[in-house]
Protein backbone atom coordinates (compact mmCIF):
# COMPACT_ATOMS: atom_id res chain seq x y z
CA UNK A 1 0.00 0.00 0.00
CA UNK A 2 1.50 3.95 -0.98
CA UNK A 3 1.37 5.84 2.16
CA UNK A 4 1.88 9.66 2.01
CA UNK A 5 0.34 12.64 0.58
CA UNK A 6 1.94 11.34 -2.67
CA UNK A 7 -0.44 8.50 -1.89
CA UNK A 8 -3.47 9.86 -1.37
CA UNK A 9 -3.46 12.09 -4.44
CA UNK A 10 -2.84 9.10 -5.98
CA UNK A 11 -5.87 7.42 -4.87
CA UNK A 12 -8.16 10.30 -5.50
CA UNK A 13 -6.63 10.40 -9.08
CA UNK A 14 -8.11 7.02 -9.95
CA UNK A 15 -11.45 7.64 -8.03
CA UNK A 16 -11.57 11.04 -9.63
CA UNK A 17 -11.39 8.76 -13.09
CA UNK A 18 -13.51 6.49 -12.52
CA UNK A 19 -16.54 8.68 -11.19
CA UNK A 20 -16.23 10.66 -14.03
CA UNK A 21 -16.72 7.90 -16.46
CA UNK A 22 -19.64 6.34 -14.48
CA UNK A 23 -21.45 9.68 -14.53
CA UNK A 24 -20.24 10.04 -18.48
CA UNK A 25 -21.44 6.58 -19.51
CA UNK A 26 -23.54 4.86 -16.79
CA UNK A 27 -20.52 2.19 -16.20
CA UNK A 28 -17.42 1.91 -15.58
CA UNK A 29 -16.44 3.00 -12.27
CA UNK A 30 -15.01 -0.42 -11.45
CA UNK A 31 -13.80 -1.57 -14.81
CA UNK A 32 -11.29 1.47 -14.56
CA UNK A 33 -10.42 1.93 -11.32
CA UNK A 34 -10.40 -1.12 -9.60
CA UNK A 35 -7.12 -2.25 -11.49
CA UNK A 36 -5.37 0.63 -10.37
CA UNK A 37 -6.91 0.51 -6.74
CA UNK A 38 -6.10 -3.00 -6.50
CA UNK A 39 -2.18 -2.40 -7.34
CA UNK A 40 -2.52 1.10 -5.44
CA UNK A 41 -4.14 -1.06 -1.91
CA UNK A 42 -3.69 -4.34 -2.53
CA UNK A 43 -6.45 -6.77 -3.71
CA UNK A 44 -8.59 -7.12 -0.46
CA UNK A 45 -8.58 -3.58 0.37
CA UNK A 46 -8.88 -2.48 -3.50
CA UNK A 47 -11.91 -4.28 -3.96
CA UNK A 48 -13.49 -3.24 -0.98
CA UNK A 49 -12.96 0.05 -1.67
CA UNK A 50 -14.07 0.07 -5.07
CA UNK A 51 -17.52 -1.68 -3.73
CA UNK A 52 -17.90 1.02 -1.37
CA UNK A 53 -17.16 3.75 -4.34
CA UNK A 54 -19.57 2.43 -6.78
CA UNK A 55 -22.15 1.60 -4.77
CA UNK A 56 -22.37 4.71 -3.50
CA UNK A 57 -22.27 6.20 -6.85
CA UNK A 58 -25.80 4.28 -7.99
CA UNK A 59 -27.39 5.22 -5.38
CA UNK A 60 -27.11 9.09 -6.40
CA UNK A 61 -27.16 7.98 -10.12
CA UNK A 62 -30.29 5.51 -9.77
CA UNK A 63 -32.42 8.61 -7.87
CA UNK A 64 -33.47 9.83 -11.25
CA UNK A 65 -34.09 6.88 -13.09
CA UNK A 66 -35.77 4.50 -10.17
CA UNK A 67 -39.05 4.30 -12.45
CA UNK A 68 -37.44 2.91 -15.58
CA UNK A 69 -35.90 -0.31 -13.41
CA UNK A 70 -37.69 -3.35 -14.52
CA UNK A 71 -38.20 -5.86 -11.18
CA UNK A 72 -39.08 -8.75 -13.61
CA UNK A 73 -35.67 -8.40 -15.03
CA UNK A 74 -33.77 -7.40 -11.27
CA UNK A 75 -35.01 -9.77 -9.44
CA UNK A 76 -33.64 -12.81 -10.82
CA UNK A 77 -30.64 -11.43 -11.57
CA UNK A 78 -30.35 -9.91 -7.71
CA UNK A 79 -30.90 -12.64 -6.23
CA UNK A 80 -28.32 -15.08 -8.43
CA UNK A 81 -25.89 -12.14 -7.18
CA UNK A 82 -26.48 -12.51 -3.76
CA UNK A 83 -26.27 -16.01 -3.66
CA UNK A 84 -23.06 -16.16 -5.56
CA UNK A 85 -21.45 -12.95 -3.31
CA UNK A 86 -19.59 -15.24 -0.66
CA UNK A 87 -17.62 -17.50 -2.83
CA UNK A 88 -16.07 -14.36 -4.41
CA UNK A 89 -15.65 -13.03 -0.93
CA UNK A 90 -13.99 -16.77 -0.19
CA UNK A 91 -12.16 -17.15 -2.33
CA UNK A 92 -10.27 -13.97 -2.01
CA UNK A 93 -9.62 -14.79 1.26
CA UNK A 94 -7.88 -17.42 0.52
CA UNK A 95 -5.49 -16.88 -2.34
CA UNK A 96 -2.27 -15.22 -2.25
CA UNK A 97 -1.84 -11.71 -3.45
CA UNK A 98 0.28 -12.38 -6.76
CA UNK A 99 -2.40 -15.23 -8.12
CA UNK A 100 -5.36 -12.53 -6.86
CA UNK A 101 -3.99 -9.39 -8.93
CA UNK A 102 -3.39 -12.59 -11.86
CA UNK A 103 -7.38 -14.00 -11.41
CA UNK A 104 -8.72 -10.16 -11.23
CA UNK A 105 -6.59 -8.68 -13.74
CA UNK A 106 -8.05 -11.80 -15.73
CA UNK A 107 -11.23 -11.31 -15.58
CA UNK A 108 -11.40 -7.71 -15.99
CA UNK A 109 -9.45 -8.19 -19.48
CA UNK A 110 -12.10 -10.93 -20.14
CA UNK A 111 -14.92 -9.39 -19.61
CA UNK A 112 -13.93 -6.20 -21.75
CA UNK A 113 -13.05 -7.71 -24.41
CA UNK A 114 -16.37 -9.53 -24.28
CA UNK A 115 -17.96 -6.35 -24.32
CA UNK A 116 -16.15 -4.75 -26.80
CA UNK A 117 -16.78 -7.56 -28.92
CA UNK A 118 -20.74 -7.11 -28.03
CA UNK A 119 -20.82 -10.98 -27.48
CA UNK A 120 -24.21 -13.12 -28.12
CA UNK A 121 -24.57 -16.17 -26.13
CA UNK A 122 -27.85 -17.95 -26.18
CA UNK A 123 -27.41 -18.79 -22.26
CA UNK A 124 -28.20 -15.26 -21.67
CA UNK A 125 -31.29 -14.61 -22.50
CA UNK A 126 -34.18 -15.24 -20.27
CA UNK A 127 -35.14 -15.65 -16.66
CA UNK A 128 -32.44 -18.49 -17.20
CA UNK A 129 -29.82 -15.58 -18.55
CA UNK A 130 -30.82 -13.20 -15.51
CA UNK A 131 -29.61 -15.81 -13.22
CA UNK A 132 -26.37 -17.04 -15.30
CA UNK A 133 -25.48 -12.64 -15.39
CA UNK A 134 -26.35 -12.22 -12.13
CA UNK A 135 -24.61 -15.23 -10.76
CA UNK A 136 -21.51 -14.15 -12.02
CA UNK A 137 -22.16 -10.66 -11.89
CA UNK A 138 -22.18 -11.19 -8.02
CA UNK A 139 -19.03 -13.38 -7.53
CA UNK A 140 -17.01 -10.98 -9.90
CA UNK A 141 -17.93 -8.60 -8.08
CA UNK A 142 -16.98 -9.36 -4.20
CA UNK A 143 -14.13 -11.16 -5.64
CA UNK A 144 -12.67 -8.58 -8.21
CA UNK A 145 -14.73 -5.34 -7.63
CA UNK A 146 -16.05 -5.97 -11.22
CA UNK A 147 -19.71 -7.02 -11.87
CA UNK A 148 -21.04 -4.80 -14.40
CA UNK A 149 -19.97 -6.91 -17.56
CA UNK A 150 -22.07 -10.22 -17.27
CA UNK A 151 -25.25 -7.74 -16.59
CA UNK A 152 -24.04 -5.45 -19.77
CA UNK A 153 -23.74 -8.61 -21.39
CA UNK A 154 -27.49 -10.03 -20.54
CA UNK A 155 -28.42 -6.38 -21.52
CA UNK A 156 -26.78 -6.68 -25.05
CA UNK A 157 -28.50 -9.93 -25.65
CA UNK A 158 -31.82 -8.96 -23.73
CA UNK A 159 -32.20 -5.89 -26.90
CA UNK A 160 -32.11 -3.42 -24.38
CA UNK A 161 -31.46 0.10 -25.22
CA UNK A 162 -28.87 2.54 -23.46
CA UNK A 163 -31.99 4.35 -22.22
CA UNK A 164 -33.08 1.28 -20.44
CA UNK A 165 -29.67 -0.09 -19.40
CA UNK A 166 -28.50 2.73 -17.14
CA UNK A 167 -31.44 2.71 -14.33
CA UNK A 168 -31.30 -1.16 -13.91
CA UNK A 169 -27.52 -1.47 -13.84
CA UNK A 170 -27.59 1.20 -11.51
CA UNK A 171 -29.81 -0.42 -9.57
CA UNK A 172 -28.04 -3.82 -9.85
CA UNK A 173 -25.24 -1.84 -8.74
CA UNK A 174 -26.04 -1.03 -5.37
CA UNK A 175 -27.86 -4.27 -4.62
CA UNK A 176 -24.60 -6.09 -5.73
CA UNK A 177 -22.45 -3.64 -4.19
CA UNK A 178 -24.57 -3.82 -0.80
CA UNK A 179 -23.88 -7.74 -0.21
CA UNK A 180 -20.49 -7.03 -1.40
CA UNK A 181 -19.86 -4.57 1.56
CA UNK A 182 -21.86 -6.77 3.69
CA UNK A 183 -19.32 -9.48 2.82
CA UNK A 184 -15.83 -8.06 2.54
CA UNK A 185 -16.16 -5.40 5.13
CA UNK A 186 -15.34 -1.79 5.06
CA UNK A 187 -11.87 -0.66 3.42
CA UNK A 188 -9.57 0.25 6.04
CA UNK A 189 -8.41 3.89 5.32
CA UNK A 190 -7.09 7.04 7.38
CA UNK A 191 -9.08 9.72 7.40
CA UNK A 192 -7.22 12.04 4.74
CA UNK A 193 -7.96 9.01 2.83
CA UNK A 194 -11.32 8.79 3.20
CA UNK A 195 -11.72 12.62 2.23
CA UNK A 196 -9.68 12.16 -0.79
CA UNK A 197 -11.48 9.65 -1.83
CA UNK A 198 -15.33 11.59 -1.29
CA UNK A 199 -13.59 14.71 -2.58
CA UNK A 200 -12.84 12.79 -5.50
CA UNK A 201 -16.06 11.15 -6.24
CA UNK A 202 -17.82 14.83 -6.12
CA UNK A 203 -15.39 16.38 -8.71
CA UNK A 204 -15.75 13.14 -10.93
CA UNK A 205 -19.39 13.71 -10.83
CA UNK A 206 -19.53 16.92 -11.28
CA UNK A 207 -16.72 16.41 -14.63
CA UNK A 208 -18.22 13.58 -15.85
CA UNK A 209 -22.28 15.32 -15.84
CA UNK A 210 -20.41 18.43 -17.79
CA UNK A 211 -18.89 16.03 -20.36
CA UNK A 212 -21.65 14.07 -21.13
CA UNK A 213 -23.77 16.19 -23.78
CA UNK A 214 -20.35 16.78 -25.13
CA UNK A 215 -18.44 13.76 -25.82
CA UNK A 216 -20.48 11.16 -28.00
CA UNK A 217 -21.35 7.98 -26.17
CA UNK A 218 -20.18 5.20 -28.96
CA UNK A 219 -16.43 7.45 -27.89
CA UNK A 220 -16.60 7.72 -24.65
CA UNK A 221 -17.78 3.30 -24.00
CA UNK A 222 -14.76 3.00 -26.11
CA UNK A 223 -12.52 5.42 -23.88
CA UNK A 224 -13.82 3.42 -21.03
CA UNK A 225 -13.33 -0.15 -22.28
CA UNK A 226 -9.06 0.74 -23.22
CA UNK A 227 -8.93 2.15 -19.98
CA UNK A 228 -9.98 -0.41 -18.18
CA UNK A 229 -7.90 -3.76 -20.60
CA UNK A 230 -5.05 -1.61 -20.15
CA UNK A 231 -5.72 -1.80 -16.29
CA UNK A 232 -6.58 -5.35 -16.28
CA UNK A 233 -3.64 -6.41 -18.46
CA UNK A 234 -1.19 -4.41 -16.33
CA UNK A 235 -2.51 -6.41 -13.08
CA UNK A 236 -2.08 -9.79 -14.81
CA UNK A 237 1.41 -8.78 -15.46
CA UNK A 238 1.77 -7.86 -12.19
CA UNK A 239 0.38 -10.73 -10.89
CA UNK A 240 2.92 -12.75 -13.13
CA UNK A 241 5.84 -11.05 -11.81
CA UNK A 242 4.72 -11.97 -8.52
CA UNK A 243 4.27 -15.67 -8.62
Amino acid sequence: MTNGWSGDVLLAGIVLLGSSVQWLTGMGFALVAVPALVLLLGPTQGVALANCAAGAISVVGLAGGFRRVRPAAMLPLCAAAACTVPAGTWMTRRLPEPVLLLVMGGLVTVAVVLVMRGARVPALRGTRGAVTAGALGGFMNSAAGVGGPPVSLYAVNAGWTVREFVPNAQFYGVIVNAFSVAANGMPQLTTPKWASVVAAMILGGLIGRSLAGRLPERRARLLVLTLALAGGVTAVGKGLWGL
